[in-house]
């Protein structure tokens, strides 16, 4: 039992970016790729109307997972993670119902943990030589067609995340750690330690989103390698060839 079950909030650009993220970091591993196909206040009505609701007995039940989790069960995957985005300008936004799936979704042996990118999934790549991006935040509670944004305001090697290099990761990955630290200790360094989601989330209500209803702009996926490595490991594994 060494798959490990990756569920994403939608099909095509999740996927891309974790093709191009698993072909440096994960080609020893076992990954299969799910969607949910909604947002994650859809994910916790499901799982809030019914407490004996197993996560993976719910993504099985998705037509468009039917065929790729045919084959598998639950004791099939020794972890699963999800990725998802923190949608704030959505009319099923509830930043306490998030705050009680951080709760829930906490552990990757069990019901999985999640991980969440502020304000989305392209996030990742909201990196220019031309932003601060230490203080890089965007609007929280309304549309702001984020994705536009990004695609024009990004330097072109962050564009399309299956052209990324080792070296574009190391960037990114080594940006948003950083950004993750400043988010929770106001230092735009490197982290010592690992931070859990719901301290993450904690410290964007408290410092970002309570205050002007905005996110600092962070992608759970740096973050969830620097989980699933650790600091040290991290390091010997990312940034030395």
């Amino acid at each position: 039992m060494s798959n490990i079950l990756f569920v994403f909030e939608g099909e095509k650009t999740e996927e891309q970016l974790v093709n191009s993220l698993t072909k440096f970091f994960f080609n020893e591993k076992t990954l299969v790729k799910c969607a949910f196909c909604a947002e994650i206040y859809q994910l916790h009505k499901a799982i809030a109307t019914d407490s004996d609701l197993d996560t993976f007995t719910l993504l099985k039940e998705i037509p468009q997972n039917k065929e790729i989790l045919r084959e598998f069960n639950r004791d099939d995957f020794a972890e699963i993670y999800l990725f998802f985005d923190y949608d704030g300008h959505s009319t099923l936004a509830d930043d306490d119902s998030l705050e009680e799936m951080l709760g829930l979704f906490n552990e990757e042996t069990e019901s999985g943990k999640l991980l969440i990118s502020y304000p989305m999934v392209e996030s990742l790549k909201h990196l220019s030589e031309e932003i601060d991006f230490k203080l890089l935040k965007v609007s929280a509670k309304e549309n702001i067609k984020y994705k536009q944004i990004v695609g024009a305001e990004c330097d072109n090697q962050y564009l399309q995340f299956s052209k990324y290099s080792k070296e574009t990761w190391r960037k990114l990955l080594e940006n948003h750690l950083k950004k993750m630290n400043y988010i929770i200790n106001n230092e735009f360094q490197f982290p010592d330690n690992n931070y859990s989601q719901h301290i993450i989330f904690k410290n964007q209500r408290n410092k970002y989103i309570n205050i002007d209803s905005t996110v600092a702009v962070l992608s759970g996926f740096p973050v969830f390698i620097f989980d699933y490595y650790g600091s040290e490991n991290m390091i010997q594994i990312v940034f030395k060839d």
